[in-house]
């Protein structure tokens, strides 16, 4: 039930901000930030003590990186931890095929950075932290959004210290596919396609393995491999609602029916010793039917949970972020703050996050159709097999991945005069 705004408990604490952010991913560091760095009072709550956890989205396309130029920040966070993909692989037919090449974008990287995820948000919150109207709270689980007069008027939440309230003219939700937020303000979620699950591992990188940081190999493109330096981040695709089963064959036969896709030597699964070294994550695309209510608006994976395919998800949360503080960030500064403006950044949002979800679709409807009609796959999906019969394609798809299908660009300038300590 909502708490509405004259209802609080005696020891709870409070915050009064101009922007109250829930969620420390990337799409909400990157709009405090943004904001921030324009002059407008904003606090984040996180729910964790840290960003450090595995297998989160950690591709940064081309178009992030446009993003972090436009902001002064490439050269710093090229310096953090990373890989470079130019192209992107996948096996077909015991064949190398290049699906996703980046080499002709118009863009300041014509790469895909492979960073881990913690490295970018803790690059994010350091920058942030470097305007003094910039707050993040960590281990602050929020619990609740506050009402006021049928409007959102911010957001309760558990800390260390005990309870606390965070009271702002706006609310942002970008607390990911499981968002607290969306649910606590009653927002209607529309699901696509069938959820399916992917099982992660690391297993070691040896100097003869593949020469390529990101590919998928097996006859569906049910195995994903992603290049870490020193191991490979691997993931398996299986049916959703499946591991019961799976775990119950045994962990050999895991092994074995992974080995069978994996470009990998099959001695090489030997390095999953326990089913501790598989990490569940379950994958499925939906989006809210209105993506705000008078004093909130959702965005990234609160506001549209996509599939790993492609690895949009970070990608088009900070487009979102960079959109919504580019429409946001005057009318904050200004006191002005309406319902059009909310409606302004889903409207601007909308193609994009469904021309995405549609393409993600397109790459997974061969499949799930032939698994739908108890067919065996006989190949990889129709859109994987265009490109190997057409590389040119790729070229298209390295647009259609790397700079998506409206790229944003930060258009919220730093006031001229502001207090910021140095590097």
């Amino acid at each position: 039930m909502t708490i509405h705004d004259n209802e609080r408990p005696d020891n709870e604490r409070q915050i009064e901000t101009g922007c109250a952010i829930v969620g420390a991913g990337p799409g909400g560091l990157m709009l405090g930030f943004i904001l921030a760095r324009a002059g407008v009072d904003v606090t984040v709550l996180e729910k964790h003590g840290d960003f450090l956890r595995d297998f989160r989205g950690d591709t940064i396309h081309p178009s992030t990186l446009n993003v972090m130029k436009e902001l002064d920040l490439l050269d710093e966070v090229l310096k953090l931890p990373h890989t470079q993909a130019p192209r992107l692989h996948a096996e077909i037919g015991g064949k190398d095929i290049t699906i996703a090449d980046f080499s002709r974008l118009p863009a300041a990287c014509r790469f895909i950075a492979f960073m881990p995820q913690w490295e970018f948000l803790d690059f994010l919150a350091r920058e942030a932290s470097r305007y003094p109207n910039f707050r993040l709270v960590m281990n602050a689980t929020v619990e609740d959004v506050i009402e006021d007069k049928g409007r959102i008027a911010g957001v309760r939440a558990s800390t260390a210290e005990g309870p606390l309230a965070v009271r702002a003219p706006l609310t942002i939700g970008a607390d990911g596919r499981n968002s607290i937020v969306r649910e606590k303000a009653g927002l209607e979620v529309e699901s696509f396609g069938k959820p399916s699950e992917v099982l992660w591992m690391k297993l070691s990188h040896q100097p003869d393995d593949p020469p390529y940081v990101m590919g998928h190999g097996g006859p569906r493109q049910g195995f994903i491999m992603v290049d870490r330096g020193d191991y490979w981040q691997c993931g398996y695709v299986v049916r959703k609602d499946t591991f019961a089963e799976i775990k119950a064959r045994g962990l050999d036969a895991f092994r074995d029916a992974v080995a069978a896709v994996s470009p990998l030597p099959a001695e090489r699964m030997q390095e999953v010793q326990a089913w501790d070294d598989v990490h569940l994550l379950s994958v499925r695309i939906d989006r809210l039917k209105r993506w705000w209510r008078p004093g909130l608006l959702c965005i990234g994976d609160a506001a549209h949970a996509m599939s790993p395919i492609g690895g949009f998800g970070v990608n088009l949360a900070v487009q979102d972020a960079v959109a919504a503080a580019n429409i946001l960030g005057p009318p904050l500064r200004s006191r002005k703050l309406a319902d059009r403006h909310l409606a302004a950044v889903e409207a601007r949002r909308r193609f994009p996050t469904r021309a995405t979800q549609k393409l993600q679709l397109m790459m997974r409807s061969d499949r799930r159709k032939r698994e739908d009609d108890g067919r065996k796959r006989s190949g990889p999906p129709a859109f994987m097999r265009g490109i190997a019969r057409w590389p040119v394609l790729a070229h298209l798809a390295g647009r259609l991945i790397g700079l998506g299908f409206r790229p944003e660009h930060v258009r919220l300038p730093a006031p001229r005069h502001r207090h910021m300590p140095g590097r």
